[in-house]
């Protein structure tokens, strides 16, 4: 799978929903509740990041659940490839790209939203034939303004603006035309996890979409 083929496919991936939920699970047990809540709420993309150990079985669990795609983050090293792959990620996201980590994902067919916070690397990966990539850590890195910039020399890119983003200002990443989707973990609150309020959870997640006026 080359990086021009992984990042159509990633394209599609973000296209499912305005936001993809951006989820640190800590216990197996709620990996199927919670999937099913958030895509219950109309976001069936889900990023489980690889920040805890339980993190590649809450992936094999959710990739049980009608309706989701379920992806690896924090995405390091081509060893978190290969083991993302066969937990049943869909797709990988990470906080940056190396060559290691494209040629990893091309090896084991992963498609990748690789990061980029400045526009060195934004051109980098365009070269290497990524169209679609993660905005990271966004808010931090010059948010809607920078992003905005980069729309008119950058415009062959489209971007998932992640790190900061939440219910306030998400609607202004979503209105420029090089956001294809933003991340967040605000759909799924530590305390709503904890006390197995999945009713709330899939709340958020349709409040979510219409906060993107989908």
């Amino acid at each position: 799978m080359t990086p021009a083929e992984q990042s159509a496919a990633a394209a599609k991936i973000c296209a499912l929903a305005p936001v993809v939920p951006v989820l640190i699970v800590e216990n197996t047990a709620d990996a199927k509740p919670l999937a099913s809540a958030l895509v219950a709420g109309g976001l069936p993309a889900l990023e489980v990041t690889l920040r805890t150990p339980a993190a590649l079985d809450v992936i094999r669990a959710m990739a049980e659940v009608e309706g989701g795609v379920v992806g690896a983050g924090t995405l390091l090293t081509p060893a978190d490839v290969k083991a993302a792959k066969a937990a049943g990620a869909k797709f990988g996201v990470s906080p940056g790209a190396t060559q290691a980590l494209i040629d990893a994902c091309a090896e084991y067919e992963l498609p990748l939203l690789p990061g980029a916070a400045t526009a060195s690397e934004v051109m980098f990966l365009l070269e290497q034939g990524f169209t679609v990539q993660k905005f990271f850590p966004a808010e931090y890195a010059g948010g809607v303004p920078l992003l905005s910039a980069w729309s008119s020399p950058l415009p062959q890119v489209k971007f998932c603006p992640t790190g900061g983003v939440s219910p306030s200002n998400a609607v202004k990443y979503l209105s420029l035309p090089n956001v294809i989707c933003v991340g967040g973990s605000w759909v799924a609150p530590k305390s709503a996890v904890a006390s197995g309020n999945w009713a709330e959870i899939t709340r958020l997640a349709a409040d979510a979409r219409l906060i993107a006026g989908v």
